[in-house]
């Protein structure tokens, strides 16, 4: 019976992560009406409705979120210590599921996977790539990098790299035609290149700032996007100005593909850091992830 429970459990967490039963069979490597019953059977036994189903999607009640809060960690646990118990003295065995924007994936991800990999062969790494802000405990992540500002207080943090700025940029063709910003103002007069949130919709505010003062400019323009490195492809074919992180384009003004504007304005964050909670224990996969992404990725923490 025990066996039958802990395996429901393990279907059930599949569907919640991917919130789909399609998904989670195709990752179970079982039918979908197999992990269908499974989920039904495990809430009969437990008496409570763990997922709304609807024909298009699937969402999790708060009895459901509750048992992911409390069983997830647990049964990751518990399939680490299982795959460790097979491997060799010293072999380092597991998996790691990380949650990462766009951005960090050049400066961070692209730099740090394959030394990480060839040190670490039977390490599995699941990098999922996102703008949404996540609960990374009840999503059955290990960790996630994110700019400093947008990390919960409970999370350990853990810097990546170093500060760096958002810069406005255009292509030397977009820049003769239409002229240069030279203040914040004049980008409502200018085509830009819009970046869409992936979650709400919404279009993003151009932030800049200059001593004491800053500006959050609603641009606009004839080009919109959720992919910011969609947005650099087109300032670079000059349809109008993006703003994006000055280290993910630093090929680009090298080669005078992008020239900066409003260089004197460009704000500067933190860097990235990747978070995992302070409540769990740092797992072993993680704790050399970090190591590798501080020595191969410039960190500074």
């Amino acid at each position: 019976m025990k066996t039958v429970l802990f395996q429901q459990l393990h279907v059930f967490l599949a569907v919640a992560r991917l919130q789909s039963f399609r998904g989670a069979a195709r990752e179970l490597g079982v039918s979908t009406a197999a992990v269908s019953q499974s989920v039904r059977q495990l809430e009969e036994q437990l008496s409570v409705v763990l997922l709304h189903r609807t024909s298009r999607s699937v969402s999790l009640t708060d009895a459901g979120r509750r048992l992911v809060e409390e069983a997830g960690p647990g049964l990751a646990q518990a399939a680490a210590a299982l795959r460790g118990a097979s491997a060799e003295p010293g072999e380092v065995v597991g998996r790691l599921k990380l949650s990462v924007p766009q951005a960090a994936v050049p400066l961070l991800i692209a730099p740090v996977l394959p030394a990480f990999r060839a040190r670490y062969p039977r390490v599995e790494v699941d990098v999922v790539v996102e703008q949404r802000l996540i609960d990374i405990v009840a999503e059955g992540y290990d960790a996630g990098v994110r700019l400093s500002e947008t990390l919960e207080r409970d999370m350990v943090q853990v810097r990546l790299t170093s500060a760096f700025r958002f810069v406005v940029v255009g292509a030397p063709a977009y820049l003769e035609k239409y002229g240069a910003p030279e203040r914040p103002e004049d980008l409502l007069q200018h085509q830009c290149i819009v970046l869409r949130s992936q979650t709400t919709g919404a279009l993003y505010a151009w932030e800049l700032e200059r001593g004491s003062k800053t500006w959050r400019v609603p641009v606009q323009g004839h080009v919109a996007t959720n992919d910011e490195m969609a947005g650099v492809t087109f300032a670079a074919q000059g349809v109008g100005l993006a703003y994006v992180l000055e280290p993910a384009i630093q090929e680009h003004l090298d080669s005078g593909r992008l020239v900066r504007v409003l260089e004197d304005y460009a704000p500067t964050v933190p860097g990235f850091f990747l978070y995992y909670p302070s409540r769990a224990q740092r797992s072993n996969p993680l704790r050399l992830f970090i190591e590798a992404a501080k020595e191969l990725a410039g960190g500074t923490g």
